[in-house]
């Protein structure tokens, strides 16, 4: 006698990416066009300033870029006389450096209230800046940059490593301008390494401003 039973239909196996696949496709990395290194300068009258600057880490990849910036504390917690410091590689976050030494910084000075409100946000964005080569073909001319945590008043300052190339060093100062939201009445100045080493009084005075 004929089986009269039909076969029943079954629906066919979802398809899966293969664990390994998967794993390699988290594993990759963007990679960014240079390596930075975070510097730590915490203030210590018993050792001299070198002594004070701590290298923290390199990274060259977005990912690792997040994964640093996540884990440590923000500018606005660190203690008064306390730096963060993001430079390439093999450049010192010192004016000595044969690297920094014809440039200048574009100074950004904040009041003991916006350590609260503006501090962070600014420091963030011109690290992305920074890493993310905002700056297009003046990339090249960017050193790194310096937050400085200080009682009376903070700074951040970004670093460039030419301060005779006048066009070079604008373009720098008014698209930081643009991405820090800077108004048209805020003066963003530019100060030449050489005249902070050499000042006479507690002012430095501006080679450019935007």
């Amino acid at each position: 006698m004929a089986d009269n039973k039909t076969e029943e239909k079954k629906d066919p196996e979802p398809e899966f990416v293969s664990g390994n696949l998967l794993s390699n496709e988290l594993m990759i990395k963007h990679p960014l066009h240079s390596t930075w290194v975070l510097w730590y300068y915490e203030k210590n009258n018993s050792r001299d300033w070198s002594e004070n600057q701590r290298e923290i880490t390199q990274f060259n990849t977005v990912e690792d870029f997040w994964s640093l910036y996540n884990h440590i504390k923000l500018a606005s917690e660190l203690r008064p006389g306390c730096d963060y410091s993001l430079f390439k590689k093999d450049i010192m976050p010192m004016w000595e450096d044969g690297a920094n030494r014809n440039g200048g910084r574009w100074l950004i000075n904040l009041d003991r209230k916006q350590r609260e409100t503006d501090l962070d946000r600014f420091w963030l964005e011109i690290l992305l800046c920074m890493v993310g080569e905002a700056f297009d073909e003046y990339s090249e001319d960017i050193c790194g940059a310096v937050v400085n945590v200080r009682t009376k008043g903070d700074k951040i300052g970004v670093w460039t490593a030419h301060a005779q190339v006048a066009n070079t060093v604008l373009e720098i100062g008014r698209r930081l301008k643009e991405r820090l939201g800077l108004g048209s009445r805020f003066v963003l100045g530019y100060q030449m390494h050489k005249d902070t080493m050499v000042k006479t009084s507690s002012v430095t005075k501006n080679k450019y401003s935007v």
